[in-house]
């Protein structure tokens, strides 16, 4: 293994060791706060830290054993590191991402009398669904215009969450105002770069294999190679491409998805404060 290749698994592996621990103390912390909750908050609360159990340990297993989808490329030389088999962990653990901000902003549209982000709430898990499926197509014939399709949802997605928070925002409580407008701007963010970097990347790589006359796999031949062939590369140039979105994913979208776990409870506008108050908990 090349130190340049070394050097990035060992700093994913140290990550989602980290992100482990920090997700344990996140999840005990709360536990032992359960009974200060009401019940319809904890509920909320503990679907938020069985949801996000499902990203984290998810992306720690994609840290340990990096694939290149399309590419067939592993690190490991192991049937665990196989692309059917990888991409099964990472679907489970993108739903249960994507469900933790559609409760978020179920719990913000209730909270302020928000149609616009209930029906958002409602919109984004069945998105990422559909998105998930144009993954495992792109996967699986090795065609990269199914991956166009799925990002480009993505950052759909998080255009409509973000402009429901911000929609939000007016009517919100003083308090929670900079965290919805935080959370708007790193919508808006990533949306930006899907649209703008990722989304472009995989249209190049589809029209580059569209005129040099590339034979795509059918369905059923995919799924006979994902699940059998899996190709060891410890070549940084093999890996260059991937390095920064699996840095970031694997490290700053798992924090956000801990952090989602601590997020503060709402009580609808107008309401005082009070135990006795039917609360309304941000992550509903």
């Amino acid at each position: 293994m090349t130190t340049s290749v070394w050097t990035w698994w060992a700093l994913l592996c140290a990550v989602s060791l980290i992100n482990v621990v920090a997700w344990t103390a996140s999840a005990t912390h709360q536990w032992r706060r359960s009974t200060s909750f009401d019940p319809k908050s904890w509920g909320a609360i503990r679907l938020q830290i069985i949801l996000s159990a499902g990203y984290v340990f998810g992306c720690a297993y994609r840290s340990v054993l990096p694939v290149f989808d399309i590419q067939r490329l592993c690190l490991i030389d192991s049937w665990l590191s196989s692309v059917v088999v990888g991409r099964s962990v990472a679907t489970i653990a993108e739903l249960c991402f994507v469900a933790q901000w559609a409760m978020l902003s179920r719990g913000i549209a209730q909270t302020n009398e928000n149609r616009v982000g209930v029906m958002v709430s409602h919109a984004v898990v069945p998105m990422i669904f559909i998105a998930e499926l144009f993954s495992w197509y792109s996967v699986l014939t090795t065609s990269n215009l199914g991956h166009v399709i799925e990002e480009s949802l993505w950052g759909l997605c998080a255009l409509m969450l973000a402009a429901s928070y911000l929609h939000a925002l007016p009517r919100s409580q003083r308090g929670h105002r900079s965290m919805l407008a935080t959370f708007s701007a790193i919508g808006a963010i990533y949306a930006l770069y899907m649209f703008l970097v990722d989304v472009p990347m995989y249209w190049s790589r589809w029209t580059f294999d569209h005129e040099q006359g590339r034979q795509f796999l059918s369905i059923s031949q995919g799924f006979l190679d994902v699940s059998g062939r899996w190709v060891v590369s410890h070549r940084w140039a093999d890996w260059k491409t991937e390095v920064i979105w699996m840095s970031a994913y694997f490290s700053a979208a798992v924090w956000m998805s801990i952090g989602l776990i601590h997020l503060p409870h709402l009580r609808p506008v107008g309401l005082p404060s009070s135990k006795s108050q039917n609360v309304t908990p941000l992550t509903q």
